[in-house]
């Protein structure tokens, strides 16, 4: 990076418009975070009709402050009520809430905003230095390349985290099938679009996106409206008392959450909540402590908190450099990129440098206003816990319905939103994951453009696909995702 790339970005960080929506944003997510139901991705689901009308800086800007902020303050009614704010801060929820119980909500719920800045700001830094580098080489990928790592992507998603990984591949299937929808392939050839105008284009990224994360969520609500539960504390003291303490007594399961969380992030398909429950099992395999964790133990929030907070920065990393999304969050922001022609992939660097390392500015400047405002959320809590969720859903579902129609200013718009969301709703409750699907609906055009372009460029050779050296790698590195199960299960009879 340049010095006047530098300065650049800079620029357009500090411009005042860009600092007003950072700020907007973040109460935004503090306050979707803390509400039980509303999660970090249907907060960022909420956020792109708005950001339609914005420059490119602002709008991502949006996107990363919101879902920072929002992951953290799902650990405060974790802590309060024993219920997660949102699915990140579910591994720790009963050990934030027993030290509740016992009169450690502050400390808690400092180590929650702690650790989850620390972590996001590792995470930010290893987004800075890998992504560049991974350009680098991206440079070098050709179609062959790219298709066997959007197969990688998908294969990640299905065959890692999932308990069934039946109902994951039927999600992703049926992803791929919607993708097939419309004139945008290949061939121009419309498909499946039933003599219906608007489906000419295709499924429209971001109202399917609203409806399945956002919509659905309402319909959860309305099936299932119990009274809210009562806060087990009615005033907080001191946040921010023996963190110091902490940081030095659990800095290596600190670093341990940080990479841990990078890592996780950067596979596709898996997301905050899956570094945040692997993290915590982590921690408590190897502490010193284990009798400890589950009786309120604040080793586990400390690893847990950063490893969620640093996936962030991991997911980013194949997002912007291949344009493969790291988990349903930069799934969105993918589609929010592309709307503001910063389309992702290795010259993002070449094309758009300053706005890119405005976006990573952003990043850092996110993650240090959440101690601050993370701190006010902490002590406003009480109160906003008391919000009635029944005020809060409709006049969630008219932002979805306006934001859906506002987009391409068509009812069409509003109707994607409902059908996906019922779609999205009937695929939780019966156990199938909605994140392949949303995967598959992401890539499916980038896997089977680069397929056919494969084969023109072959004469329809399949081999060339496995002679390439990297395409060969990469190639092997999915056959064993793929497979794992199968030699797993292999393993385990053979030793028995």
């Amino acid at each position: 990076m340049t010095w006047t790339v530098f300065m650049q970005a800079l620029g357009l960080v500090f411009d005042p418009y860009v600092l007003i929506v950072i700020l907007a944003s973040a109460i935004f997510g503090l306050f979707v975070g803390c509400i039980p139901g509303l999660t970090a991705t249907m907060a960022t689901a909420l956020l792109v009709p708005i950001t339609f009308f914005m420059p490119p800086v602002p709008a991502v800007a949006a996107i990363v402050t919101a879902t920072a902020m929002a992951i953290f303050s799902g650990d405060i009614p974790g802590a309060l009520l024993r219920i997660p704010g949102t699915p990140a801060s579910a591994a720790y929820t009963d050990e934030a809430y027993a030290m509740t119980l016992k009169g450690e909500a502050e400390t808690a719920l400092g180590a929650g905003l702690v650790f989850s800045a620390l972590g996001g700001l590792f995470g930010t830094l290893v987004l800075i230095f890998m992504a560049p580098s991974l350009a680098d080489i991206a440079l070098k990928f050709s179609s062959f390349e790219y298709f066997w790592l959007v197969v990688l992507g998908l294969a990640g998603a299905v065959f890692i985290g999932n308990s069934s990984v039946l109902k994951a591949s039927i999600s992703l299937l049926l992803g791929l099938l919607v993708a097939c929808a419309g004139a945008d392939n290949p061939g121009a050839y419309p498909r499946f679009t039933f003599g219906v105008t608007e489906l000419n284009g295709g499924v429209s990224l971001i109202p399917m996106m609203v409806g399945m994360f956002a919509v659905s969520e309402l319909l959860r609500y309305m099936v299932n409206m119990d009274p809210p539960a009562q806060i087990a504390v009615k005033k907080l003291g001191r946040v921010f008392a023996g963190m110091w303490d902490l940081l030095r007594k659990y800095r290596w399961p600190l670093m341990r959450g940080n990479v841990l969380g990078v890592i996780i992030g950067i596979q596709p398909g898996s997301g905050a909540d899956m570094a945040s429950w692997m993290s915590y099992a982590m921690s408590k395999k190897f502490s010193k402590e284990p009798e400890k964790f589950g009786t309120g133990h604040v080793e586990g929030i400390v690893e847990s908190g950063a490893a969620n907070n640093s996936s962030l920065g991991g997911a980013w990393i194949p997002a912007i450099v291949f344009g493969i999304p790291g988990d349903s969050i930069t799934a969105i922001a993918i589609g929010v990129l592309y709307l503001k022609n910063m389309n992702p992939g290795p010259t993002i660097f070449i094309n758009n440098p300053e706005n890119i390392y405005a976006i990573f500015f952003v990043f850092i400047l996110a993650n240090l206003i959440m101690i601050p405002l993370g701190w006010l959320t902490i002590k406003l809590a009480v109160k906003i816990l008391q919000v009635p969720r029944n005020i809060l859903m409709p006049i969630i579902l008219l932002f979805c319905i306006v934001g859906s129609f506002a987009i391409n200013n068509t009812v069409f718009g509003v109707g994607t939103i409902l059908v996906f969301g019922l779609a999205a709703f009937l695929l939780e409750e019966n156990g199938f994951p909605v994140a392949p699907a949303i995967l598959g609906v992401v890539l499916a055009n980038m896997m089977e453009e680069n397929f056919v372009t494969s084969l023109i460029k072959s004469d329809g050779s399949l081999t060339v696909f496995f002679t390439r050296p990297i395409a060969m790698w990469l190639a092997i590195f999915t056959f064993l995702i793929m497979f794992w199960p199968v030699f797993s299960w292999a393993w385990n009879k053979f030793r028995r």
